[in-house]
């Protein structure tokens, strides 16, 4: 008798009904961070944002804010921030396997 489930994917092991499971990270300059954090509440989905600090390096922002969500979720994001008033840009995405086995941030656009 096997336990392993076959419904998803080895590629995906952390996917579901609506697509893969990402780390998504927002960069935003120290004084727009609570309209982020205020954009993020009107999401349709529960967010629990991790927040870093990086000290302010020149020509980077300052604060970068991260949270899970699924792939599918991503053009309501981008969307929705634009609305905020934030580049889409500024929404990075990775796999959340990758994200946790790196031990850093989302480098990669999705």
């Amino acid at each position: 008798m096997s336990v392993r489930s076959t419904a998803v994917s080895p590629a995906f092991p952390l996917a579901g009904a609506e697509g893969a499971l990402v780390s998504v990270s927002v960069s935003v300059e120290p004084l727009r961070l609570e309209a982020l954090l205020d954009a993020l509440a009107h999401l349709d989905f529960p967010v629990n944002p991790q927040i870093y600090h990086d000290g302010g390096l020149p020509g980077r922002p300052a604060s970068l804010v991260e949270f899970p969500a699924y792939e599918n979720r991503l053009p309501e994001i981008r969307a929705l921030l634009e609305i905020y008033g934030f580049p889409a840009g500024s929404v990075q995405a990775t796999g959340m396997l990758d994200s946790i086995r790196c031990g850093h941030t989302a480098t990669a656009a999705a």
